[in-house]
């Protein structure tokens, strides 16, 4: 299984306009972070986790032509508003393209993007829409998606939810607070653990920062935690120096291996 890094920023992204913070003009590439995405590819078929409004851009810088299946963790919009690059993948594949997103959010993502799901939903002549074949889940479902077993697992998120999963030794933990005590035993022992964390110091009500993010990957145990969702607060260059071993701050465009 292989995992790329499509984009580790928050909401603002990395730089943050008109931000003349060290981390937002420096030159280390790995400081430039678009919204938060992941391709997970395993036995040649490949899960987008999350259509942020760079998606199309992530997808082309590296290299992706090809998408079985999608699944977003929740509804903000630096987590969903590039839907629309997903039209491509489902013309290609001349039928819909699953979209696995949790019950709670399907009203409101079909009523925000009502011109893909919408009772007049059509594409004007000579465009296209996408064809997204949403599928709701709970939490704690195991679902399969681009032929991965994902045990689906929600994480309090400020007064939302978002969802993250454990597939085989990896376990994501997108936009969470807090590991739900019931939810340890699903993410104990995972070989890699990829988990939001803002900043160093003050706490934040819907995200982990990165000293919780820290502590939250001793308690399940990971053999490597990778940081993602990072603001501009500190670079990366400078996370990477005060973090103990075996955690390290993730960079759009990075590829593991498990």
């Amino acid at each position: 299984m292989r995992v790329r890094f499509l984009g580790t920023g928050t909401s603002f992204g990395v730089p943050v306009i008109g931000c003349p913070c060290a981390a937002c003009s420096s030159d280390d590439p790995r400081d430039r972070r678009t919204r938060h995405a992941l391709l997970i590819e395993s036995d040649d078929e490949a899960l987008l986790v999350d259509t942020p409004p760079e998606l199309r851009l992530q997808l082309v810088d590296a290299g992706v032509g090809s998408v079985d299946a999608v699944f977003l963790s929740h509804e903000h919009a630096d987590h969903t508003h590039g839907i629309d690059d997903l039209r491509v993948f489902s013309a290609r594949r001349g039928e819909p393209l699953p979209l696995h997103i949790a019950r709670e959010f399907e009203a409101e993502v079909r009523s925000r993007f009502d011109y893909i799901w919408g009772d007049d939903a059509r594409a004007q002549p000579g465009s296209t829409i996408p064809q997204l074949d949403l599928r709701p889940f709970e939490d704690r479902d195991v679902i399969r998606a681009a032929g991965l077993e994902l045990r689906v697992i929600a994480y309090p998120h400020g007064t939302y939810r978002s969802y993250g999963f454990r597939v085989g030794g990896l376990g994501v933990v997108i936009d969470g607070k807090s590991i739900p005590e019931d939810a340890m035993p699903m993410l104990e022992g995972v070989e890699v653990l990829i988990i939001n964390a803002l900043w160093f110091g003050d706490p934040h009500p819907g995200h982990f920062s990165i000293e919780e993010a820290v502590e939250a990957s001793r308690a399940v145990g990971a053999e490597r935690t990778y940081l993602t969702h990072i603001t501009h607060r500190s670079t990366h260059a400078e996370i990477e120096r005060r973090l103990p071993p075996g955690v390290e701050p993730a960079f759009d465009g990075q590829v593991i291996e498990l």
